[in-house]
C-alpha cells in the first residue's frame, strides 16, 4: 500500500466501530487455539465478570474514535484534526490518546445506554496521520473532499481483500470490474497460433548451452508465490526492472541469454515468455536424449509479454530471491539454514517434498548452479539429465567433511582424495529420513526413466504455475 492508500485505509477502518479495553484483562481466558472444545474456537472469553458490551476486553484500548462509529462520514478527520491530544491510560492499563478540550455532544455515546458519553480516543497509529507531514497532508486533503476519501478507501480496500487472488483471470461472477489495475500484475494475451516446432529448432541451433537455458527458465518461474498467485514466468517480467537486476538471476548472463531469445521471439512471433520456457524445455529434452531418453517435455504456447507500463516495479522488490536451493545459491548467511530456506521456496512454488528431490537433482546435473560454481556437481557428465547426483550421494564409497560454512568435501574413504564438493542444500537429501528415501528410489539403476519422467512432470509444473488459463 502507497502512504494515501495507507491513510485511506486507517481512516476508513476507524471511522466506524471502536476498542474494547473496560475490564481487566487479567480475567480473560486462554487463545481461541489454547481453549478447551466447548469454547469452540472463540477463546479469550471471561468467565469471572461480565465481559460483554460496555465491559468487553480485547485490546485493552477503549472507546471509538468518532462521535457517531455506526455512521460512515467523515467525523474521523474531523475528530483528529480538530483537538489537541493527551496520552491517558484505558481502564484495562492500556496507553491511548484523549482530546484535551471536547464538547459534550461531540463525544460518544455507551453501547449500551445512550444517554451516557465517553471520551473518543487515537492509537499511536492515528496520531501518526497527524504528526507525520507526509501524512497529515493526506489528511488534510481527505478532510477537505470526503467523496475522495470514499473514492480511495474504496479501491484500497478492493485491493486489500483482493491482492492474495492474483490476476483479474482468477476472478469471477459479475462483479468483476472490467479496469485493469496496476497490483493485480496484468499481463496481455500471447500468441498460440506460431509454429512452436520451428521456434525449438531455431533455439536448439542458438549456441546456449543446457544450463544457460535451464537457468533462465527456472529463474523467469521461480518468483510464483501459491501465497498470493503473484510473480511465475508469464509476462516475461524478468526482462524488466527490477528483476533483470537482481543478483539471484545473473544480470550478464541474464542480458545475454536474453538477447538471443528475444531475436528468436522476434523472429517467430512467439512471446518472448514462451520462448524463455521452451528453450528450458529444449535444455531439457537435449540432456534426457544424451542420456538415452527421447522425451517431449509438455508446453503449452499463450503467454503474454508484460510492459513496464503494466509493471509495479516497487511491488516487485519483495519477490526477489535471497536463497535458492535449487540453483545451489545463497545471498549471504543467514540465522535460518539454507535448507530450511529452500522449503519455504518450495512451498511458495506448491512443490511436495517428492518434486523438490526430482528438481534439485536434476538442476544439478544440467548445470545451473548459480555463478557455475560445482557444489553439489556429483558428475562427470555435466549437461546429461541422468541420477548421478543421487548415485553418487548415497554411494557408501565416500565420506562427507565439512570444510567451512555451508562446505563441504566429498572425499574417497580409500584414498582421501576430494572426489566432489557439496552444500547443505546437498547433502540434506541424505541425511533427511524422508528426503533419502526419495534419494535412494532414484539412485536405482532400474529408475533412470522414472527419474527423468518425474523431474519433466515437476518442471512442466514450475513453468505452468501462472497459467490460470490452462486451469
Amino acid at each position: 500500500m502507497n502512504d494515501e492508500e495507507t491513510v485511506a485505509l486507517t481512516a476508513g477502518g476507524h471511522t466506524v466501530g471502536k476498542c474494547h479495553g473496560n475490564g481487566d484483562a487479567g480475567l480473560l481466558g486462554p487463545a481461541p487455539e489454547a481453549a478447551d472444545v466447548e469454547e469452540q474456537g472463540l477463546g479469550w472469553n471471561n468467565h469471572t465478570s461480565r465481559g460483554i458490551g460496555r465491559d468487553t476486553v480485547t485490546s485493552g484500548i477503549e472507546g471509538a474514535w468518532t462521535t457517531h462509529p455506526t455512521r460512515w462520514d467523515n467525523g474521523y478527520f474531523a475528530m483528529l484534526l480538530e483537538h489537541d491530544w493527551e496520552l491517558k491510560k484505558s481502564p484495562a492499563g492500556a496507553w491511548q490518546w484523549e482530546p484535551k478540550d471536547i464538547k459534550e455532544e461531540d463525544k460518544p455515546v455507551d453501547v449500551e445506554d445512550p444517554s451516557i458519553r465517553y471520551n473518543p480516543i487515537m492509537t499511536d497509529a492515528d496520531m501518526a496521520l497527524k504528526m507525520d507531514p507526509a501524512y497529515r497532508k493526506i489528511s488534510e486533503r481527505f478532510y477537505k473532499d470526503p467523496d475522495y476519501l470514499s473514492e480511495v478507501f474504496a479501491r484500497a480496500w478492493f485491493k486489500l481483500t483482493h491482492r492474495d487472488m492474483g490476476p483479474k483471470a482468477r476472478y469471477i461472477g459479475p462483479d468483476v470490474p472490467q479496469e485493469d489495475l496496476i497490483w493485480q500484475d496484468p499481463v496481455p494475451a500471447g500468441r498460440t497460433d506460431y509454429d512452436v516446432d520451428a521456434v525449438k529448432a531455431k533455439i536448439a541451433t542458438c549456441g546456449l548451452s543446457v544450463g544457460d537455458m535451464v537457468a533462465t527458465a527456472w529463474d523467469s518461474a521461480r518468483t510464483f508465490r501459491g501465497s498470493d498467485m503473484r510473480g511465475g514466468a508469464n509476462g516475461a517480467r524478468i526482462r524488466l526492472a527490477p528483476q533483470k537486476d537482481w543478483e539471484g538471476n545473473e544480470p550478464e548472463r541474464l542480458a545475454r541469454v536474453l538477447g538471443i531469445l528475444e531475436g528468436i521471439a522476434s523472429e517467430t512471433g512467439a512471446s518472448l515468455a514462451d520462448v524463455i520456457v521452451l528453450a528450458g524445455n529444449v535444455g531439457i529434452e537435449q540432456a534426457a536424449r544424451a542420456a538415452g531418453f527421447a522425451i517431449d517435455v509438455p508446453f503449452a504456447p499463450g503467454r503474454g509479454d508484460a510492459t513496464e507500463a503494466m509493471t509495479d516495479a516497487e511491488s516487485f522488490e519483495p519477490l526477489e530471491p535471497i536463497h535458492d536451493g535449487y540453483r545451489n545459491w545463497l545471498k549471504k548467511d543467514y540465522v535460518v539454514s539454507p535448507e530450511e530456506l529452500m522449503l519455504d521456496r518450495t512451498q511458495l512454488m506448491g512443490l511436495t517434498a517428492h518434486e523438490m528431490t526430482a528438481l534439485v537433482g536434476g538442476m544439478r546435473v544440467l548445470g545451473t548452479n548459480h555463478g557455475g560454481t560445482k557444489h553439489g556437481v556429483f558428475t562427470d557428465r555435466e549437461g546429461v539429465l541422468t541420477n548421478d547426483f543421487f548415485v553418487n550421494l548415497t554411494d557408501m564409497a565416500y565420506t562427507w567433511k565439512p570444510t567451512g560454512i555451508n562446505l563441504y568435501d566429498i572425499r574417497s574413504r580409500k584414498t582421501d582424495e576430494v572426489k566432489w564438493t557439496a552444500t547443505r542444500v546437498d547433502l540434506v537429501f541424505g541425511s533427511n529420513a524422508i528426503l533419502r528415501a526419495y534419494a535412494e528410489v532414484y539412485a536405482q539403476d532400474d529408475n533412470r526413466e522414472k527419474f527423468v519422467q518425474d523431474f519433466v512432470a515437476a518442471w512442466t509444473k514450475v513453468m505452468n504455475a501462472d497459467r490460470f488459463d490452462l486451469a
